[in-house]
């Protein structure tokens, strides 16, 4: 026993403790809601597996009553005695089932809107449910039902085949592409559903095998001529490879995502706030572009940083550096905690040629993703990237992927509180990121004139990102116009511009993914000038709450923080932080 505790003791004399952290752990209890955030998910899921035919009536509206029943059971919590967690845990779980209900009710209606071109709809249906419940399949019966289906299929074939000069003219490339996925989901549904009984029911089998194999041949087809004639014909093919393809959702659907994001403004209103500190940058840059010898000619002074690039290669070397001189800034002035197995663990990898045309600049987390040109690049495309990552650039975008940005929040997010993971929003995870590059400006972490314009070239295009997205998502900007903008009003490259605008509107982001750098970013500040502006915490203890509070709505991270803040059941965001976090 002597030895073990010798041996013991050994161990965690050479394990580095670190105090803040450990007090950190301590503190971070339990709100007393988790069970029921636990309790959810698991029901949901039983649900979700369960009711799964598509297009049904009926498991649409059990979805639907779940979330009905999950709310009601929610009020039924005494709300004020929670503990200040526990109060902003219950508003962030209304909130998301309140919208995850809306999202379905949308769904739903869309749906609605193809049913026109599925008239066959109902009967499957009618058959997946049965079998679903387990009742007994009578073969000839069922084979019986499935020639009935094929009929149907073959006559709305029949029927749009015959009226496909006004179809086109009818079904939009939206819902065309809707009622083309709904037709090889049904096709789906029911190979699965005759697998079920295939070979484990012989009578079954021969009743049944070949009408319902029409059955799905007939989907296919149906959905094929819905493709090449309504989807196919309606899309402008692209015109060479940047081509620019995108979907806006308008006005009612960005409000909507507003809402979910806790957010208490107009994307007019945002437009404004966006506008000012675009302003604000303007008057910068000129000052960088005088201290240059290019006077207001700011375009000049930008072309000069951009040929300020390392040779082919040297690229990792200087991440290196560069993350490493953000990290000993950060520490030296104590601005927060940098866990050390955290700045022990990220790693560097390279870009490849064809995501750079989709990302022609840094991503990052754990692992950070250099973009910059290979030998299989054009020439002109391998100068556009190096100018585009040049060393001013890029020392504001290392830190802003690393340390203290998506690294270190990735690391924090698996550690505190990540049941709120569920949550996660851009306005905290890219917010928080941009946070930094205005926090580390005002704390002169940019040397030079150079420094500055590296850093004043990404705030103008976090400016660019809020009007140019969501003036596409209005429909008062178009894809190209959009390229223009960020090529005339922020500097980039063109090969650069066009990437950005087909990451931001081909579907893979939310639509307020690129709106949410500068939104979150000023909402943070805003917080953190009340908080640590007031004396009521020093900036480690602001920054190290806002990481440990996990990736929730800026709006629920003040209700947190700020006990000045009232909270109740019914809480609605109210927050105009634009001018609070304005730069100045």
């Amino acid at each position: 026993m002597k030895r073990m505790m010798m041996i013991l003791g050994a161990i965690l004399v050479t394990i580095p403790i670190c105090t803040a952290e450990l007090e950190a752990q301590t503190s971070d209890v339990s709100t007393g809601l988790r069970p029921f955030f636990e309790r959810y998910d698991a029901d949901r899921g039983n649900l979700d597996r369960f009711y799964s035919i598509p297009l049904s009536k009926n498991d649409h509206q059990r979805k639907l009553d779940f979330y009905k029943e999950q709310l009601a059971e929610l009020g039924k919590i005494d709300f004020a005695g929670l503990s200040r967690d526990g109060q902003v845990d219950y508003l962030l779980l209304r909130n998301e089932i309140i919208h995850t209900r809306k999202r379905s009710i949308r769904e739903a209606a869309l749906d609605a809107e193809v049913l026109a071109l599925l008239p066959f709809r109902d009967p499957i249906v009618e058959q997946l449910e049965s079998h679903r419940r387990l009742e007994t399949a009578d073969g000839k019966k069922v084979a019986a039902h499935m020639e009935d289906i094929e009929g149907l299929i073959s006559a709305a074939h029949s029927r749009l085949e015959g009226s496909l000069k006004e179809a086109r003219k009818t079904w939009d490339k939206d819902k065309a592409s809707r009622a083309h996925r709904r037709v090889r989901d049904l096709d789906r549904a029911v190979t699965r559903w005759f697998r079920f009984y295939n070979g484990y029911s012989p009578l079954f089998s021969w009743w049944v095998k070949r009408p319902a194999g029409r059955v799905n041949e007939g989907l296919n087809k149906y959905a094929q001529l819905i493709k090449e004639q309504l989807v196919d014909r309606a899309i402008k093919k692209p015109a060479g490879p940047d081509g620019l393809v995108g979907n806006p959702i308008g006005a009612e659907k960005l409000l909507e995502a507003l809402e979910r994001e806790m957010i208490a403004y107009t994307p007019a209103e945002l437009v404004k706030i966006a506008e000012k500190e675009f302003a604000w940058c303007d008057r910068e840059m000129a000052r960088a572009s005088r201290e240059l010898g290019f006077g207001d000619d700011w375009r000049k002074a930008q072309g000069h940083v951009k040929n300020l690039h390392v040779k082919p290669g040297d690229q990792p070397r200087l991440i290196k550096e560069l993350a490493l001189e953000a990290e000993k800034f950060l520490e030296e002035r104590k601005l927060l905690t940098i866990p050390p197995l955290c700045k022990e663990t990220w790693r560097i990898q390279m870009m490849s040629a064809d995501r750079q045309r989709v990302n022609p600049y840094f991503t990052g987390g754990e692992v950070i993703s250099v973009s910059f040109p290979t030998d299989e690049m054009a020439h002109k495309d391998k100068l556009m990237s190096m100018r585009g990552n040049n060393i001013h650039f890029s020392r504001a975008t290392v830190h802003h992927e690393l340390i203290p940005g998506h690294h270190l929040q990735g690391f924090m997010t698996a550690r505190y509180r990540a049941y709120r993971r569920r949550f996660n929003t851009p306005f905290w995870t890219e917010g928080w990121a941009l946070y930094w590059e205005m926090r580390l400006w005002d704390l002169d972490f940019p040397k030079s004139p150079e420094d500055r314009i590296g850093m004043l070239f990404w705030r103008k295009h976090r400016c660019a990102r809020i009007i140019f997205s969501l003036g596409f998502h209005l429909g008062t900007m178009k894809a190209g116009e959009a390229v223009d903008f960020l090529v005339k009003r922020v500097g980039h490259e063109r090969r650069n511009a066009t990437a950005e605008v087909r990451r931001s509107i081909q579907g893979g982001y939310s639509p307020l993914y690129q709106a949410a750098y500068m939104l979150g970013a000023l909402q943070i500040r805003a917080l953190q000038r009340k908080l640590v502006g007031s004396g009521r915490m020093t900036d480690r203890q602001f920054h190290d709450a806002v990481l440990r509070q996990n990736s929730i709505p800026i709006e629920m991270l003040r209700a947190a923080l700020d006990t000045d803040v009232k909270l109740a059941s019914d809480f609605k965001a109210r927050w105009r932080f634009g001018k609070d976090g304005a730069s100045r």
